[in-house]
């Protein structure tokens, strides 16, 4: 298992050992990815972080690193992820137990660079990961890109955050005491729902800001109608679109709370 550019550490805590890539030099952030696994896409986006002057935590998830994007890559490794037991697809009241060595990751992360804290972004399956993740507090930026999780099938689902009451008290009060989040998601996207947004506004009031792209029918951007990774899969890296704004915003957010 390799990624060109990246140098290898394992990381295990709880008797769960995983593969992190890294890179880069400045304050952590760790980049969970999304369904299928570390595309190529992603693996630009981590560079892209790592060359604004962070250093990039990728731990490898599902999926192969590498691999191309396809549907049928995807629909395997959504399938996977269905069955797993870190995962919890559905639930819409606890966060997946994969969060608990996500939490020590960033814990070792911050131990080891210090600074202010550590950044975090989640992405489709892990993208309310960030959420959870806020309740650690060595996790100073959460970012959560096109956070799909639970499944909304059904109305709480729809607006569910994947996160315990007790945690999202935790957030919650992090937030108020000056811990803010973004949110990024395209408008039609049906797996990143406008009840989420909306509940994270609610529960969240100012500290959560919402980035919502235009992917309407007609809208000025051309932007299809099945758009879904924000700064990955679906980005346009040109001045002027909405899609590169998120991604300036992103980096700009981690630099501000970070450096």
């Amino acid at each position: 298992m390799s990624l060109s550019g990246f140098s290898e550490i394992q990381f295990t805590h709880d008797g769960d050992t995983r593969t992190v890539f890294r890179k880069g030099y400045g304050p952590g952030v760790v980049v969970m990815h999304e369904i299928p696994g570390i595309t190529p896409e992603v693996q630009r986006f981590a560079e892209r972080v790592a060359d604004a002057g962070f250093t990039v935590f990728m731990p490898h998830l599902f999926g192969t690193p590498g691999k191309k994007f396809s549907n049928s890559y995807a629909v395997g490794q959504m399938a996977r992820a269905c069955i797993s037991r870190e995962f919890s697809v559905l639930a819409s009241r606890k966060s997946s137990p994969i969060c608990d060595w996500l939490r020590a990751l960033c814990r070792h992360v911050h131990a080891e660079i210090g600074g202010k804290g550590v950044g975090a972004i989640g992405m489709c399956l892990t993208g309310n990961f960030a959420l959870a993740l806020m309740v650690d507090e060595a996790v100073m930026a959460p970012v959560l890109s096109q956070p799909s999780l639970p499944f909304g099938i059904g109305k709480e689902r729809r607006a569910g955050l994947h996160l315990s009451d007790g945690d999202l008290a935790v957030v919650k009060k992090r937030a108020a005491s000056g811990v803010p989040v973004i949110g990024m998601r395209f408008t039609a996207d049906p797996l990143c729902t406008k009840q989420r947004f909306d509940r994270l506004r609610a529960e969240l009031g100012d500290a959560f800001e919402a980035i919502e792209i235009n992917s309407d029918p007609g809208n000025p951007h051309g932007i299809i109608r099945t758009a879904h990774s924000v700064v990955t899969k679906d980005l346009i890296d040109s001045d002027g679109h909405p899609t590169r704004a998120a991604l300036d915003r992103v980096l700009l957010f981690f630099s501000d709370r970070l450096k």
